[in-house]
């Protein structure tokens, strides 16, 4: 009999509505009971067709050569499978966390482990183990997955702990944000990281103060004992005056000297921002065409922060640290007292080189100190673009902290001066750093690598402020604990010497980019009315928020004459 074709077979189908074989209501199948399958079974799955005695020889359980986590889901809904023992009621909601055939022979937490465990772990082999550190990657080199507790950890094995095991930590903002404020603009990092600006290396207009020589005896070997000096406290009149409150900035504000003013902390802040973790705040203030970039009194810029950029960053007290000593607010203060005394002693006070003009901001007949070596520059930069119908101009206060001799000519080479702390390195949120007195001499490059990745945005920021100067050379002091349980008193162990642009590429630091955020910035300014506005990095996210205030913002929290407790109401 000749084959039917595919004509006669279709004609030979029962006629109805749709295409395909008639809708049956029926459960049974030749005496057998249907079982439905779930959408998520694999297709696998559905073309098995041995029966529980062929598992053991490559069924279901270990089609492909492979375990199947998820073998007990065999239907849409286990409680409706016809193929179900129903032992208990209970057993309906019971899930096997592990159903894998156990062996007698023991394996390591090699290939296929997946248990997480304390201490070392391995890279798939029962001989080689993982060195211990911050994380532990349990599931091996495919998912690069990572648990807080140790070693490194097997290849395969399963995502325990991927984002689960470290907390998402909830900082304060730096600023109190009002009912009355308005959010205007919220850019991320990611689309800050993406802006690109090229400016030149800007003009010096004026120059002011005085600065002391450097006195190299400090530039001895790093980390020897011979080159060990204890930091001493020396009272010295020092500023920080905010843009608006500046006598030169509101003089050039006048002639029209340019449409932006700010100071080089405030700018260093800004061009770094996708490096900043924890939040701060700049106010900007918009008069006529002119944009003023200011900090606000008692503002965290001020402050130099400790391991802020640490994978393990300090804790907070409320978050579990009990050494109160070693919290984020504690070190910053003990930072940022290192940094205004360590500039004063390693100069010379007999030799003095005075500038163009006086100091702009001390006063003799009010101050009882004598000024701190400090040289302040006001310098100017183009921000302009081919678009743009005028120049946009930025002047920017610089400081330089010395002045010292070039070897090879003799010219005059101006320094920056900061200073890196050491706390204690074993304890919570040092970072991974390594022991300066014993580590600085021998592994210099490592320390300072160590401090990078700890301390990116803050060595960024200071890298900025010495280009900004214009400064030949950025001395870089380590200044560490006498006593790791006392934060009162301080040894100098060393000082380093940097090219301010050699040390921005070795940080792989990118300054077009830094212009782009202040253009960018500033011209979300200028598009708006006139008035006061604050920027606000996020406490938690890398986020950037400008919010339009009243013109009275931060100017009411002033306080307020006291009336004397014998003066009483009527």
């Amino acid at each position: 009999m000749a084959p039917a074709s595919l004509l006669d077979l279709v004609s030979a189908l029962p006629s109805n509505d749709g295409w395909g074989p008639p809708v049956s209501t029926e459960t049974m199948l030749d005496g057998v009971p249907y079982a439905p399958y779930s959408k998520a079974d694999k297709l696998g799955r559905m073309a098995d067709w041995t029966d529980g005695k062929d598992r053991d020889r490559g069924g279901r359980q270990n089609y492909g050569g492979r375990n199947y986590r998820d073998q007990q889901v065999y239907g849409a809904n286990q409680s409706t499978n016809p193929f179900a023992i129903q032992a208990a009621e209970e057993e309906a909601t019971f899930s096997v966390v592990d159903n894998t055939r156990t062996s007698t022979r023991t394996r390591g937490f090699g290939r296929g482990g997946g248990t997480v465990f304390r201490g070392r772990g391995q890279r798939g082999g029962q001989t080689q183990r993982g060195g211990r550190g911050t994380f532990q990657r349990v599931g091996g080199r495919g998912g690069q997955q990572y648990d807080n507790r140790g070693g490194r950890g097997g290849r395969g094995g399963r995502r325990f702990g991927w984002r689960d095991d470290k907390p998402q930590r909830n900082r304060d903002a730096s600023v109190q944000v009002k009912p009355d404020w308005t959010v205007l603009e919220e850019i991320d990092f990611a689309r800050l990281a993406k802006l690109n600006l090229e400016t030149g290396d800007g003009e010096d207009l004026d120059n002011y103060g005085f600065l002391h020589w450097y006195d190299r005896s400090y530039d001895k070997q790093p980390g020897a004992k011979t080159s060990e000096r204890r930091l001493n406290v020396l009272e010295r009149a020092a500023y920080n005056v905010t843009t608006s409150s500046d006598p030169i900035i509101q003089e050039l504000a006048e002639k029209d000297e340019a449409t932006i003013f700010t100071t080089d902390s405030i700018l260093s802040m800004l061009m770094c921002s996708t490096k900043s973790v924890y939040s701060w705040d700049i106010v900007i203030s918009r008069r006529g065409n002119k944009v003023f970039i200011d900090k606000r009194d008692a503002s965290n810029l001020d402050m130099v922060t400790v391991n802020e950029n640490a994978t393990d960053a300090p804790l907070e007290i409320s978050e579990g640290n009990k050494d109160s000593m070693n919290s984020p607010g504690a070190l910053m203060l003990e930072a940022t007292h290192i940094n205004n005394v360590f500039p004063l002693q390693v100069v010379n006070e007999s030799q003095k080189l005075s500038l163009a003009n006086e100091h702009p901001f001390y006063n003799p007949d009010v101050e009882s100190d004598p000024p701190a070596s400090k040289a302040y520059k006001y310098r100017r930069f183009d921000l302009s673009l081919e678009r743009d119908e005028e120049p946009l101009h930025l002047i920017v206060r610089t400081e330089l902290d010395a002045v010292a001799k070039n070897s090879i000519n003799g010219e005059d080479q101006y320094l920056t001066i900061k200073a890196l702390n050491e706390f204690d390195n074993k304890a919570q949120g040092s970072g991974g750093a390594l022991d300066w007195r014993s580590k600085l001499a021998s592994q210099r490059g490592a320390v300072l690598a160590t401090e990078m990745k700890n301390n990116s945005c803050k060595l960024a920021r200071w890298a900025v402020q010495a280009i900004l100067a214009k400064a030949d050379s950025m001395k870089l002091g380590f200044v560490s604990r006498a006593n790791p349980k006392n934060n009162n008193d301080h040894v100098i162990l060393g000082v380093l010497t940097n090219k301010p642009r050699d040390f921005a590429t070795q940080m792989a630091l990118n300054l077009n980019n830094g212009w782009g955020i202040v253009r960018t910035i500033v011209d979300m300014c200028l598009k708006m009315e006139e008035g006061k506005y604050v920027l606000v990095k996020d406490p938690n996210k890398p986020v950037l928020r400008l919010y339009s205030v009243p013109e009275n913002t931060f100017e009411e929290e002033a306080e307020e004459p006291a009336i004397p407790e014998d003066v009483e109401e009527e």
